[in-house]
């Protein structure tokens, strides 16, 4: 695959406009931190576009790209998985959010008293924080967002989980210096899976039963 400004927009617009269909579609509010991540995911690649337009560099782009990519992640996806989980998954998935806090609190001291780079490469783009431990801080960061999918008790997740984790080995063996970069284009796509989420039916615990509204009583039937 071969990526580009044109590349980035396209992708990022489509996957951006799933998440709008996914956030207005949602049926309990716990669920809206994981039915908005196609919509955060979307408009990260947005912004890579505009780090690309830029010719990289360590301009607002390249900034806003690393504090969604770093920061944020690593704490919405536990922390939406948790609270869109049923109440048998909770107790395990506080590990991932305690993992991914961590991390991130590490990831955001780093940008704020480090430069963030981006070097256009040809077709790709590599990103530059100076982070310590950096081998220890990425295992936090992929057990922390992969973490959370793949122990979650809800069977699409654990597909998204398991598609994303197989993401990453391909991008970080075929593109070990762009793989922030292409990981995250890659979970932007995936992110696709949300959508048959939402759909899927969710009962009165979380689990996916019969219909289920957050707005309406589990016992009552909507007309």
């Amino acid at each position: 695959m071969c990526w580009s400004t044109a590349a980035d927009l396209t992708a990022g617009t489509v996957v951006a406009a799933v998440g709008v269909v996914c956030v207005a579609r949602v049926r309990r509010a716990r669920d809206l931190p994981v039915a908005a991540l196609p919509l955060l995911l979307g408009a990260h690649q947005l912004i890579e576009a505009a780090v690309r337009d830029a010719g990289g560099d360590c301009g607002p782009a390249t900034t806003a790209w690393a504090v969604i990519a770093l920061p944020v992640l690593p704490v919405w996806v536990p922390l939406g998985v948790l609270l869109a989980a049923g109440p048998g998954a909770r107790r395990r998935l506080w590990v991932p959010v305690a993992v991914g806090t961590a991390t991130a609190a590490v990831l955001a001291y780093c940008l704020a008293t480090g430069p963030v780079t981006a070097e256009v490469r040809g077709r790709l783009v590599g990103y530059g924080v100076d982070v310590p431990y950096a081998p220890l801080v990425l295992a936090g960061y992929l057990g922390a967002t992969l973490g959370a999918l793949l122990l979650t008790g809800d069977r699409r997740l654990r597909v998204l989980g398991a598609v994303l984790a197989a993401g990453a080995l391909v991008c970080a063996a075929l593109w070990r210096l762009e793989f922030a970069s292409t990981w995250c284009a890659f979970a932007a796509v995936a992110s696709l899976l949300v959508l048959g989420w939402v759909r899927r039916p969710v009962g009165p615990g979380g689990s996916p039963a019969g219909r289920g509204y957050w707005f309406w009583p589990p016992s009552t039937k909507r007309r």
